[in-house]
Parts: C-alpha cells; structure tokens; sequence
C-alpha cells in the first residue's frame, strides 16, 4: 500500500473557518463529495488534507487556500460558486485570480466580475484586442461582460460612447405586424442590450447618456455607410448577420475603437443558414489585434438545469 500523503492548511480567524465550512458544514460536505479520494479534517482552525493520491490531496489543499483567499476578499461561497471553483480548480486554474478580477460596480452596488474561468479569458481578450470574438452557447455571459467593459472603457474616458448592435432578423414582414414606428418595432430586438446596461448603470443614467447619444442602441443596418471612430462597439446575436453583413459591419471599425462581436453558431436564424460567422475565424486567422474566445457549456452561469441542457447538446453535437 502507498504512503498517505498529508496536507494542512491553517484559516485565519474563526469567522473564516465558519464561512469555510458552511452552514452546518455545508460546504464541507459539499467538497467531501466532489474529492472523495481524501479524508478532509477540521480542527481548530486547521483543515488537514490526507490520502494515498500525492496530486489529489495537493489539489484539494489548493482549493481551501483559494477559497481562503477568496473569503478574506470578500468573497461569499453558495453552492453554484463552489461548484464553479471545484470546475476551476480541476482545471488547473486559480480561482482567485477569475473570482477577484473585478470589471465595475454595477447599478446595484455588486461587482461585475467573471466567473469562470472561460469568462476571465473572454474579458482579458476584450481588454488586449482590438476586436474580440465571443463565440458560446446561451447563458455563458458573452454579451453581459461585453457592456459590461463597454462601460468601464466610457467611465474610464478611453472611449467618447458605446454603439449596440444586433441584426433584426426576418425585419421585413415580421416586423411590419407590430406596432408603433421603425424604432419601436426594431426595441423588442435590442431589448436584451438595454437589460444587460440596465445592471451597469440605473435607468436614469442609461436614458440621459441614450438622449445625448453617448450610448446608441441601433440595429446593424444603421451601420452602413458610417466610420466609427474612439467607440466601443458590440455587435450582439451576430450569428444571424449575413457573410455581406458581417464584412460591411467589420469595415466600419475607425480609430480609437474596439469591438466585441458575440454570437452562437447553434442558434443561427438567418435565411438557409448562412451565417456571418460560419468560416470567419479560419478568413480572419492572422491578423493581429483580433481574438476569437470559445466559451462552453462550462462557462454557462445560469441555472444548473441550462448548463445541463447545455452539455447535452454539446454531447449530440459531438
């Protein structure tokens, strides 16, 4: 029989020892399940770490090191928390580097943070590129973080206003049946851009910088024709631009600017589906300044049950 390998890790302070463990030790239980390989021992304020598997028991001392850390920032632990570090953690990751990355204080008072760690690669590439191509599934945070640094670029002064932009798709006919002038047809579309400004800034923040056109929510074929200069721009929902579309709206890019385009190639509704995204990463391979992020059913942070429906589509795509 191999030797056990033992590990302990000392928490600071008695409120962070209980915060650790949880309600009724919860979270304790809850880590006990996910390491089942290692025999897990609280004293005190000593966690001890024991079991035959060298890597397992030095994995699961760093997990309690992060959600030290983590705790000691401020950080809360509930259970879709935990098991997003548990995710982090087996893949190598620090999450207190994902966790800790704060973007802005939202509307609310909360900091607007990734939180995982597909998502803390998304908002690096945001912030080094030009343009940056957040391609994922429903629910994994692609347009929320996109204003999200859209705000802080504007509040930062490294921008002069934000555009948004999604295509209206089917805009003929459908549109045509609901009431009311081109702008109030075209709102249902872009409704999903003003709930994601709505958790950065307060309804009367948005209305005022939307009626001096600092913010400007219009659909993508406003954009042709024009030079979008020293803007911070995101093309949402951008699998259901045509390829003509795609390039028209890419050539509109000035000086100053940067760009977020996101989309889910498994929800395209365009016309016989021709994407705009469909091949672009292999056309644009190269070319500097310019990033393609892939999140995953891993990176979604709604609901487990979405995250579950995820994977298993990914799985019969597979």
């Amino acid at each position: 029989m191999p030797a056990a390998t033992t590990t302990t890790v000392v928490v600071p302070g008695t409120h962070l020892m209980t915060a650790l463990v949880g309600p009724r030790d919860h979270f304790l239980r809850m880590i006990e399940k996910a390491f089942p390989n290692v025999l897990i021992t609280v004293r005190g304020n000593e966690v001890r770490v024991e079991g035959e598997d060298t890597l397992a028991v030095a994995g699961v001392s760093r997990l309690f090191e992060e959600l030290v850390t983590l705790l000691q920032t401020g950080q809360t632990l509930d259970d879709p928390t935990l098991e997003r570090i548990f995710a982090m953690v087996r893949a190598d990751e620090n999450p207190s580097e994902i966790l800790g990355h704060n973007i802005l204080k939202g509307a609310k008072g909360r900091q607007i943070k990734p939180k995982t760690g597909g998502q803390k690669r998304y908002v690096d590439a945001i912030a080094e590129n030009v343009i940056t191509f957040g391609i994922g599934p429903a629910g994994t945070g692609k347009s929320w973080l996109a204003v999200a640094m859209a705000v802080r670029a504007l509040q930062a002064k490294q921008v002069q206003r934000i555009i948004l932009t999604r295509p209206a798709v089917e805009a003929g006919e459908r549109l045509g049946f609901l009431p009311g002038d081109l702008m109030a047809k075209i709102d249902p579309y872009l409704r999903p851009l003003y709930d994601a400004l709505y958790d950065m800034l307060d309804l009367e923040a948005v209305t005022r910088l939307v009626e001096k056109q600092v913010i400007e929510i219009a659909p993508l074929a406003f954009m042709r024709g024009r030079t979008l200069n020293n803007s911070f721009i995101i093309l949402d929902e951008a699998q259901n631009t045509s390829p003509e579309q795609m390039k028209m709206f890419l050539t509109r890019i000035g000086f100053g600017s940067r760009v977020v385009v996101t989309g889910d190639a498994t929800q395209v509704d365009v016309p016989n589906g021709k994407s705009g995204l469909g091949n672009l990463e292999r056309t644009l391979a190269g070319i500097e300044n310019l990033a393609f992020v892939h999140l995953h059913g891993s990176d979604v942070v709604r609901h487990k049950i979405v995250a579950d429906i995820v994977a298993a589509y990914e799985r019969s795509d597979g």
